[in-house]
């Protein structure tokens, strides 16, 4: 018998209740309800899962709202700091999308976590220009973003393989 049969995770017809019960008696990890595919959720619990949604949502709504929108309508301090840079409104613009387009991504389960990684890049990059075009100023901002984008690609990547094999599927059927 597996482990993931003996915590009942798993649960096979042919073995009896009292032999689960004594396998997972015997066992070191906690021992997990049947749930349907649509509600399970890997060991690390239901409480985790939620508060890791919570902190997407809210990623979301920072690249959304205070991040990419000001640069989307052109505001007068978004407009200033990348003349400054020397990068123009092409370069506002782009960045803009990219965050906008990264927060959607966040809340979208297949892509929640290439979205995460991308905009950690986008990070990396923010935290650069903080430190060559700003004397690091706010340097420290790009890195406080990055632990959380960080957690969430990393608890998410699950995705990163559905969303490998819908495209490998999708490349076979030409």
């Amino acid at each position: 018998m597996s482990s993931g049969a003996a915590s009942g995770l798993y649960p096979d017809s042919s073995t009896d209740r009292s032999a689960q019960e004594t396998a997972m008696s015997d066992t070191t990890t906690s021992p997990a309800t049947t749930a349907s595919p649509a509600t399970a959720l890997p060991a690390r619990g239901r409480g985790t899962g939620v508060a890791l949604r919570v902190v997407q949502v809210l990623l979301a709504l920072f690249f959304a709202v205070a991040s990419a929108l000001p640069k989307l309508i052109g505001h007068s301090s978004a407009a200033d700091t990348f003349a400054e840079m020397g990068w123009g409104d092409a370069g506002m613009y782009t960045i803009g999308f990219l965050e906008l387009a990264g927060a959607v991504a966040l809340m979208v389960p297949l892509l929640q976590s290439v979205a995460a990684t991308a905009l950690s890049a986008l990070m990396v990059g923010a935290f650069v220009v903080q430190l060559m075009y700003f004397d690091g100023e706010n340097a420290a901002t790009p890195l406080i973003l990055m632990v959380p984008l960080l957690i969430v690609a990393r608890a998410r990547r699950r995705s990163n393989e559905e969303l490998g094999r819908l495209a490998r599927a999708r490349v076979r059927r030409g």
